[in-house]
């Protein structure tokens, strides 16, 4: 595309790859080698490029303004490797230094020049990983996800946290190890912050430089895939940081934001919201999230609150109706089935996700079906019944069991994701082993069934670490997990426990092959209030079959009797209060041989004894004559 064509499509939304023309490329003119530089800045009344190669204010570099609202110049003098900023005569006069919003390479942080990079493509070695990726998608494949805080999984000997070089060496064989699927890293692009996780981003295009190169990042993701491990990032394409130095007004007049005041600020994270009605910002964030997946080879992107980007009043500040009267952001909805539909004209293999707490619009549905198109929503509703109906009493809980049957009803309503996430744990929520009632032995009893239900019920899954070996504190950005827990016993079963289950979870079809239909399930007993014993199946088309049992009391039910929907020998393949995994059992039930019996629908049926605070899964072995 020329420089025409390049600045038409950006003016129409529809430049998908705006970075290859927009910020600091290398090139020539006339015979001259050196970096040609654009900015978007349509009200600024100058712009000018100062850095290494100027001498900084001795001898800025003024561009040319183009009647698209894009200035353009050229320097013989600027080379790999130097520093440079863009100098933005604001509409009023006002004279800033300002980031350069599609800079690749940003400074350390409280830094924030852009570094000029020449463009080299990495010879990458997963070729056999994407074709399997684009071979069997992901609907019928296991998802689990380890949800990680790259700058507080570990720290080094002085407290930094650690680079990509040192999460290769130490993160990936801790993945494989712990047999999750795939690796969730909260926002790695630029942010001025590290208390803000990473949701205030900065450069849409920039890695966090705290965490390395980006040449390092597409080592650790090429590492991954040849681990056989997926890799999903998050994205924040609702809002901004309101840092002066970054996108806020960036040419003295709403540029990135929109024109209202109440609809540009974001009260309650202190940020700015980008105007998603704006051709420009379309272009600039689809260019945004379409780099990340193809420069980085990434598996699957998050979108962070998008709530925030489907309605004018979920925030705290005044807002004012659409044109019907509403509360729908209509510019909103349109730029994400918008942004979906060219991420899947692109990427259709790549894993869509939505973070998103409401239940007013489909968003897994296609867009041509009204939907925003998203391959999966995280379950908020079911995430929120199941955490406080496993930290009540457990003499309360047959009084609130449909907090952990209600999600059977909705289900299927989308395709969903069950997350205990890095929201659960911080903000003194408490860790999800210190959610759980009761004394210390009983949490992890309590933490174990809970994990094991999260598996068995349909869904793909995500747990953020350090839940995976019961970490009591809650969580801490600015300091690594503590690891030092797992020196205790309960601690390190409880790890051990994880690891297997993971491994269960990817071994058994049942789990996984049939997750957005009822023909994968079977409920049991949603019933059993007064034992509070939870019970169902999970299938494959093939017939394959397993029973979970869920009991959510201290109470071990001896000679438990339930109907079971295929006659034949089922035996024990996972039992969570085995003494290896920090329960009491030596050994598991023998098994078992259904008998002829009348119950509720079911003609067979199966006894057995079902642990204390124990969850316990069965496998049919062979079927019955």
């Amino acid at each position: 595309m020329d420089r025409d064509g390049h600045r038409y499509t950006f003016g129409i939304g529809e430049n998908y790859h705006a970075q290859d023309f927009l910020g600091a490329h290398e090139g020539t003119s006339d015979g001259v080698e050196g970096y040609y530089f654009r900015v978007w800045a349509p009200h600024a009344e100058q712009v000018s490029i100062i850095g290494d190669f100027t001498g900084w204010y001795d001898a800025p570099l003024p561009l040319e303004r183009h009647i698209s609202g894009i200035w353009e110049g050229f320097s013989p003098h600027a080379r790999q490797g130097q520093i440079y900023k863009v100098l933005v005569q604001r509409h009023g006069g006002q004279v800033l230094e300002k980031i350069d919003p599609f800079a690749r390479l940003l400074e350390k942080r409280p830094s924030t020049g852009a570094i000029l990079q020449k463009s080299t493509p990495k010879k990458w070695q997963d070729s056999l990983w994407l074709g399997r990726r684009k071979r069997f998608g992901f609907k019928s494949r296991p998802i689990n996800i380890y949800e990680v805080h790259t700058g507080s999984w570990k720290t080094d000997e002085s407290g930094n946290p650690y680079t990509f070089e040192r999460l290769q060496e130490e993160l990936i064989p801790y993945l494989v190890d712990m047999n999750y699927t795939h690796v969730e890293l909260l926002p790695v692009m630029a942010h001025p912050l590290g208390k803000s996780w990473g949701y205030q981003l900065m450069g849409y295009f920039a890695l966090e430089p705290t965490y390395g190169s980006p040449e390092a990042f597409q080592d650790f993701v090429e590492a991954c895939h040849l681990h056989n491990i997926g890799v999903i990032v998050d994205w924040v394409p609702g809002h901004f940081t309101q840092n002066d130095d970054a996108l806020a007004y960036y040419d003295g007049t709403p540029t990135f934001e929109y024109q209202d005041p109440d609809r540009a600020t974001n009260v309650g994270w202190g940020s700015l919201n980008f105007d998603l009605g704006k051709n420009q910002v379309q272009s600039f964030l689809i260019s945004s999230i379409l780099y990340w997946i193809e420069h980085f080879h990434l598996d699957g992107i998050r979108v962070d609150a998008v709530t925030n980007m489907l309605y004018r009043d979920f925030d705290q500040g005044p807002w004012t109706p659409n044109c019907y009267g509403d509360n729908r952001n209509l510019e909103g909805i349109a730029f994400l089935q918008k942004m979906t539909q060219v991420v899947k004209s692109y990427h259709p293999e790549v894993l869509w996700m939505a973070e998103e707490s409401s239940f007013e619009l489909p968003i897994t549905k296609p867009v041509d079906q009204g939907g925003l198109g998203f391959d999966y929503k995280w379950n908020m509703g079911w995430m929120n019944d199941i955490l406080r109906f496993y930290e009540m009493d457990p003499i309360d809980r047959k009084h609130a069991f449909e907090l952990v049957t209600f999600s059977f009803m909705y289900c299927f309503k989308e395709h969903y994701l069950l997350s205990f996430s890095h929201d659960e744990v911080v903000h003194g929520k408490k860790s999800m082993m210190h959610k759980m009632w009761g004394d210390r032995y009983h949490q992890f009893s309590g933490l174990r069934n809970l994990y094991a239900y999260q598996i068995f019920h349909p869904g793909k899954k995500l747990l953020f670490m350090g839940g995976e070996f019961g970490q009591f504190l809650e969580w801490k950005s600015h300091q690594q997990l503590e690891w030092q827990d797992l020196e205790d016993s309960l601690n390190h079963k409880m790890q051990v426990f994880t690891r297997q289950l993971n491994q269960f979870y990817k071994d058994h079809r049942a789990l996984w092959q049939i997750d957005d239909d009822y023909q994968g399930l079977d409920i049991i007993d949603a019933d059993n209030k007064d034992e509070s014993v939870l019970s169902f199946a999970r299938q494959t088309d093939k017939g394959e079959l397993l029973i979970g049992m869920f009991n959510m009391t201290p109470v071990e039910r001896q000679n438990f009797t339930i109907g079971v929907p295929v006659s034949g020998l089922y035996e024990e393949v996972l039992n969570t209060e085995l003494e290896g995994y920090g329960g009491t059992w030596i050994k598991g039930n023998p098994p078992q041989k259904t008998t002829p019996n009348s119950w509720k629908h079911y003609q067979q049926t199966l006894t057995l004894t079902l642990p204390a605070l124990g969850a316990s899964i069965w496998k049919l072995k062979r079927r019955g004559r």
